[in-house]
């Protein structure tokens, strides 16, 4: 739970259910959550996973102080991170991540896994997270494969061709 709103906190979305406590719920759509951050987290590609419990313990402790710093009284029926409203988690994440915050390496890393869940889907294959409706790659536009599954982009992005390609390029685009 305090791994999600975590990400949330990075990328907001919508609540899953009505009693969704790790999703805030400020956001419409699919946010990190949504899009897998926790699965993104957990791959042994990132390596990350290790280190995530720790994490989670050590995010749990700063929104204890914070809490104590700001005299609110949380809910102990979840994690504390989880109890801060979202406000406080934007605050209390900006503490964290500040320039000068001894920890910042591994909470910036926390967040970046956090936005690739979003843009990329790197846990999945694109065709399968495109398949399913993967709520970032769907916000960001990305375009499935043509019906043999190879991309092409018929239209270039800035309007016009920007390199030629090489003379000995096969017809597939790979170089000869």
């Amino acid at each position: 739970m305090t791994l999600e709103a975590f990400a949330d906190t990075i990328l907001p979305g919508e609540k899953r259910s009505p009693d969704d406590r790790s999703v805030a719920g400020v956001s419409a759509g699919g946010g990190a959550v949504a899009s897998g951050a926790v699965d993104v987290l957990r791959t042994p590609e990132g390596g990350m996973a290790p280190a995530l419990d720790g994490l989670a313990e050590a995010l749990n402790g700063h929104a204890r102080r914070y809490a104590e710093e700001h005299r609110l009284t949380p809910d102990a029926d979840v994690p504390p991170f989880v109890a801060l409203a979202y406000p406080d988690r934007v605050a209390l994440l900006q503490e964290l991540t500040g320039a000068d915050h001894p920890e910042r390496e591994a909470w910036v890393s926390l967040a970046m896994f956090s936005t690739i869940a979003f843009d990329a889907a790197a846990h999945l294959h694109t065709t399968d997270a495109l398949a399913a409706g993967h709520p970032g790659l769907a916000t960001l536009g990305y375009y499935p494969p043509d019906r043999d599954g190879i991309w092409r982009f018929p239209e270039y992005s800035y309007g016009r061709v920007l390199a030629r390609p090489h003379p000995d390029t096969t017809p597939s685009g790979s170089p000869a």
